[in-house]
């Protein structure tokens, strides 16, 4: 998780330097494991500790000050004490009962962490519980309205994309005209008066046969610095001074062609990588967040058993992905290692499945890679969204959104397997990789340090979190020329 300040990825440097903590109480390692088992008191005191030894570096310092502030997050994440998340439940299910509360809190489908012996709830966890829960979503007063996207059921959309991948033999297929406007809204008195907001606003990389003709229309300020095509997670920067008593804007306007993809793989052709230097990047563990724990080995064995074709492989380990449940997530930067996490919480979102599926197909010598950015509909919804890439020969890179997931009620296997090998064209992708640099390069710990979706703001004075600004993001479908869905 890169935290973006001088230009390190500070979580994995807190666990990759034993060496020079040698003689401290508890290392770096004990550090983050004294956070993830929810010890926050002898945390905070091997930090302090930490702090206090002589000739310690700049970066080993920023290393250990973000392990105070992860707790501080988690923390927000979880403001809930045990009274206060019975009483919300008790809202929504009012004949429960305390051997009930109890249950679902062992199963941890109340979602909570027992810091310091005492226990705080998820701020999501009353909603989540009836998406984990049959049994306790049947009983929820007034019924749980259904939610999620229009691309997240089988429609008309999968239809036309296959029809014309069949047609046609082309994998780039029915493609969408759109207009966005994304913006960040500082809340007011945030920065002092006359000081700096300095924000980053993601914005689209150009895809050949994904994402073309991007064409930037305005942004407020005027004045802006659009990241190269070289950056992985491309934004643009802005800035401007605070006004006292009143929020601090910024908005960036643009017009992008995206294009549905289909690639349908026939596990016949499938072939041995052999010798790939250039896909080097894209196999092997990734510390923190795509490591091969003992516990992720053994599931990728139970899985994939004894099948040896890469595409057969990668098709288990994405169904058995794609039946852990969704459910809202916890902040990324508060989590030490984001695939084991997925695959032990009995849920997960769609990064955290994505960054487990990448493991699993990593580890079974499956290159695999990052995309993220916005969904957006032909009406009002958009939501932040995350999927990958695998790569199989003789196909090459082929897409993979395992939170969407197989639609097993389809008829045609084309439909029900479509985000194996596709992708709708109702996504705008910012980031090809996960917990790299901005640009410019961020001077204080970054609000999101895997993911680049929200956006990001500082001033001279630190980063500023999510509980002190908001996104807004609005996309409106244009007419194609040429094209008739």
């Amino acid at each position: 998780m890169c935290l973006g300040v001088r230009s390190l990825c500070l979580s994995g440097l807190l666990l990759a330097l034993p060496a020079a903590y040698a003689g401290y109480d508890r290392g770096p390692a004990d550090i983050v494991a004294l956070i993830d088992d929810s010890r926050f008191l002898d945390a905070h005191a091997s930090i302090d500790a930490a702090l206090a030894r002589p000739n310690l570096s700049a970066d080993e310092r920023a290393a250990l000050e973000f392990q105070r502030e992860r707790m501080r997050r988690i923390r927000l994440d979880f403001p809930l004490g045990e009274t206060e998340a019975r009483r919300k439940l008790s809202e929504l299910v009012p004949d429960l009962r305390e051997e009930e509360f109890q249950a679902w809190k062992r199963s941890n489908r109340l979602e909570h962490l027992d810091i310091d012996g005492q226990s705080y709830y998820f701020s999501r966890a009353v909603s989540n519980l009836f998406l984990l829960d049959p049994a306790a979503d049947a009983r929820r007063r007034p019924p749980r309205k259904p939610g999620g996207g229009p691309m997240e059921q089988a429609n008309a959309y999968h239809e036309e994309a296959l029809r014309e991948a069949r047609a046609t033999g082309k994998s780039s297929v029915a493609p969408r005209r759109v207009r966005v406007t994304q913006s960040i809204v500082v809340n007011a008195d945030a920065v002092p008066a006359g000081e700096t907001v300095r924000a980053w606003i993601p914005y689209p990389r150009l895809r050949p046969g994904q994402q073309e003709d991007l064409v930037f229309l305005s942004s407020a300020p005027a004045a802006h610095r659009i990241a190269p095509e070289s950056a992985q997670q491309r934004t643009i920067y802005l800035e401007q001074a605070a006004q006292a008593g009143q929020p601090t804007t910024f908005s960036i306007s643009y017009e992008l062609t995206v294009y549905g993809q289909v690639h349908r793989i026939d596990p016949e052709r499938v072939q041995a990588l052999g010798e790939r230097p250039e896909l080097a990047p894209y196999l092997g563990e990734r510390a923190p967040h795509i490591v091969y724990t003992d516990a992720l080995r053994r599931y990728s064995r139970e899985v994939v058993g004894d099948e040896t074709n890469p595409a057969r492989i990668a098709k288990k380990l994405y169904a058995a992905v794609d039946r852990i449940p969704w459910a809202g997530a916890r902040e990324y930067s508060t989590l030490s290692n984001i695939s084991d996490y997925a695959l032990h919480a009995g849920h997960a979102d769609c990064g955290q499945q994505t960054l487990l599926l990448m493991a699993l197909l990593r580890l079974n010598g499956i290159p695999a890679r990052w995309q993220s950015g916005m969904v957006y509909s032909d009406g009002d919804y958009d939501n932040l969204h995350d999927w990958g890439w695998l790569y199989l020969a003789p196909y090459g890179w082929v897409p993979m959104d395992v939170t969407t997931g197989r639609f097993q009620d389809a008829k045609d296997p084309g439909v029900e397997w479509f985000y194996f090998g596709g992708l709708d064209a109702y996504r705008i992708a910012f980031n090809d990789d996960y917990g790299t640099e901005l640009v410019p390069a961020k001077r204080h710990f970054r609000s999101e340090t895997v993911d680049s979706q929200r956006g990001e703001v500082e001033w001279a004075g630190g980063n500023l979190y999510f509980d002190q600004w908001d996104y807004r993001f609005k996309a409106q479908v244009l007419p194609l020329p040429g094209h008739a869905p």
